[in-house]
């Protein structure tokens, strides 16, 4: 009875010890059943989340829902490729993982044509792609490819389960039989049969909740992910604000220096315009000087406006070396000391028809995209050029002759399959806030639109060449107009009609300002004294103590003119006050009160008129009067 009971107890626990083998491999299986098809349901949702982005931005234009269509679609190719793994064992599997990868690739030819539409404008062949993409063969198939893919697995599935059942009512047939057979023999088979069923049932148990707890974990991971996301996104938001911020302070302070020169140089001329009866060669010199310099000033002033999109587009012709020519101060700018620039002209003459303002962005984009590649130090050239093309010898161009304009750096150069697609909507090597992947590709959506085509040539480690080919234009040149000076519609000289002179104490940190605006103070019969530092201002005052008027600039370095005014008026109530300015910044009106505000450049009329107001301004006394900047 012994060794029977023995037996039997040997018997019952390799019974058991099978089923559990058994039971533990149809989990694991039916565990990678469940992950597959789980995984190709969220591939699914995760095309068809990418297609409604792509659809939203089809529809309002949004680039940020064109990079979320983008980034979804590139984690359904992440998804894929973890599909493809998870069936590698599974012959019939690869199979249709290779039909839905070929259907994947295929779809994305398809959205990116779509998506590529939207970025060049072309909304409404955007809308029809979009809408017939909806029932697009592609799309069936791998919609079709997933429902086979997911019936075959749940088949298995089913098959599993049965098998696992019918070991575990195999072995719980023969358990039975030994258990009851054992509780013949020997009662303590029985309690031995009884703990071994029991410590089965909280091995399923625990089984069980360890799959809860980790279902749990996985959605509390995805939920941070999708939080950290979204903080990234606001983050770069944020960064893309501030950047914009610095650069509308920096294209404000380039505009008060002109505007600084300019008033210079209107001055002087209105200066010579009424000396030039009394001396006729000096009065000239003068006026070619500052002509000379006002053109220059005002020049670079219009690239300023146009490079800011404040003018309106129109197609012109240009030559490409007068082109590049006239943005070399813009480019000395903007790419820094650290940039050793070198241009070079082999263009013939050759003149292309474009929009100024869209080739001289694009010039300049891929200037700053080559200044990011070099770090901000290295040599960079710009070469115009003219080229002789046969049909198809660079991309799709016609045949034909073609200006070229090409921009070379030395810095890190890229990758072939980088240069692959780099004019993709989106696609960009830069960090996230620095960049739009929106550059290059409207570029080549300009070249193409001009009937042109984009080359680029890139090695790893030494530098990388974009060039521009434009269709020659042909055409007679346009005759330019004379330019109008800036004083061709000015007014005879005006006399000063003051009956009474002011002492005005002129406050300016610009030495040239200061000069032109005491000169032109003087020639309209007034008293002026001359201050180059506004915290000089209350000790000048007291020192001549018959000022009647204070003329001061608004921003300058040691302290701002309103900042000089609040400080003074308690003071000096009873002084009239004009602020003079050429770019105020971001300065409230309230920072002005009630006091007279004339702009950089000014005429003497002007000056005369605003001075006028300042002195009929309300103030505590009525002898003397205020005015604000």
């Amino acid at each position: 009875m012994a060794l029977l009971g023995a037996a039997v107890l040997v018997g019952l626990i390799a019974t058991l010890s099978s089923a559990n083998r058994q039971r533990d491999s149809a989990l694991r299986l039916q565990a990678h059943s469940y992950d597959v098809m789980i995984l190709a349901r969220t591939l699914s949702s995760t095309i068809a989340r990418s297609e409604a982005s792509l659809g939203r931005y089809v529809i309002s234009g949004d680039r940020q829902l064109g990079r979320l269509y983008f980034e979804e679609w590139v984690l359904a190719g992440t998804q894929l490729n973890r599909l493809e793994r998870l069936t590698y064992d599974n012959g019939e599997q690869r199979g249709h993982i290779a039909e839905l990868r070929q259907a994947y690739e295929d779809r994305g030819r398809e959205l990116s044509m779509t998506a590529l539409s939207t970025n060049y404008g072309k909304n409404s062949q955007a809308f029809a792609r979009y809408y017939q993409g909806r029932n697009a063969p592609t799309l069936i198939a791998i919609n079709r490819t997933l429902d086979r893919l997911i019936a075959r697995e749940r088949a298995l599935l089913d098959n599993r389960t049965s098998r696992a059942m019918a070991s575990v009512e195999r072995s719980s047939s023969i358990a039975g039989v030994l258990a009851v057979f054992g509780m013949l023999i020997v009662l303590g088979a029985i309690g031995l049969g009884w703990f071994t069923i029991r410590a089965v049932s909280d091995r399923a148990v625990a089984q069980a909740d360890a799959d809860m707890e980790r279902s749990r974990a996985e959605e509390l991971s995805a939920a941070v992910e999708q939080a950290t996301a979204e903080l990234r996104v606001q983050d770069a938001k944020l960064r893309q604000v501030q950047k914009m911020d610095a650069v509308g302070r920096l294209t404000g302070g380039i505009a008060h220096d002109f505007n600084n020169m300019l008033a210079v140089i209107l001055g002087g001329l209105e200066l010579a315009l009424r000396n030039i009866a009394r001396d006729p060669a000096t009065a000239r010199r003068h006026i070619e000087s500052a002509t000379d310099g006002a053109t220059r000033a005002a020049a670079l002033t219009r690239r300023l406006l146009a490079f800011s999109r404040e003018d309106s587009l129109k197609p012109e012709t240009m030559g490409v070396a007068g082109l590049v020519e006239g943005m070399s101060d813009l480019l000395d700018r903007t790419l820094g000391d650290a940039i050793t620039l070198h241009v070079v002209d082999a263009s013939e003459g050759w003149r292309v028809r474009a929009d100024r303002v869209q080739l001289e962005n694009a010039v300049l984009n891929l200037a700053v995209n080559a200044r990011d590649a070099m770090n901000g130090r290295g040599t960079m050239i710009v070469t115009t050029g003219a080229a002789v093309l046969a049909a198809g010898a660079i991309g799709d161009c016609p045949a034909g002759d073609f200006a070229t304009i090409t921009v070379a750096d030395d810095g890190s150069g890229m990758s072939p399959d980088v240069a692959e697609r780099v004019f993709e909507p989106f696609f960009t090597t830069k960090e996230t806030g620095k960049g739009t992947g929106l550059g290059l590709s409207q570029i080549f959506g300009l070249v193409r639109q001009l009937g042109g085509e984009i080359a680029i040539a890139s090695v790893v480690g030494e530098g990388t060449t974009v060039t521009l080919y434009l269709p020659r234009d042909t055409s007679d040149p346009a005759i330019e107009p004379e330019p109008v000076l800036p004083f061709a519609d000015l007014p005879e000289p005006v006399q000063p009609v003051a009956p009474t002179a002011l002492n005005v104490l002129v406050v300016e940190d610009d030495p040239r300002v200061l000069a032109a605006t005491i000169g032109a103070l003087e020639e309209l019969g007034h008293h002026p004294v001359a201050c180059d530092d506004p915290t000089h201002a209350a000790t000048m005052l007291a020192r001549h103590g018959a000022i009647d008027l204070i003329i001061s600039d608004v921003l300058m370095p040691r302290q701002t003119g309103p900042e000089m005014i609040a400080a003074l008026r308690p003071l000096f109530p009873d002084i009239a006050i004009l602020f003079v300015t050429g770019f105020a910044g971001e300065a409230a009106t309230s920072e002005f009160g009630d006091h007279e505000v004339l702009r950089k450049p000014f005429t003497l009329s002007g000056l005369e008129r605003a001075v006028a107001a300042a002195m009929g301004t309300d103030r505590p006394t009525p002898p003397r009067q205020m005015a604000a900047e």
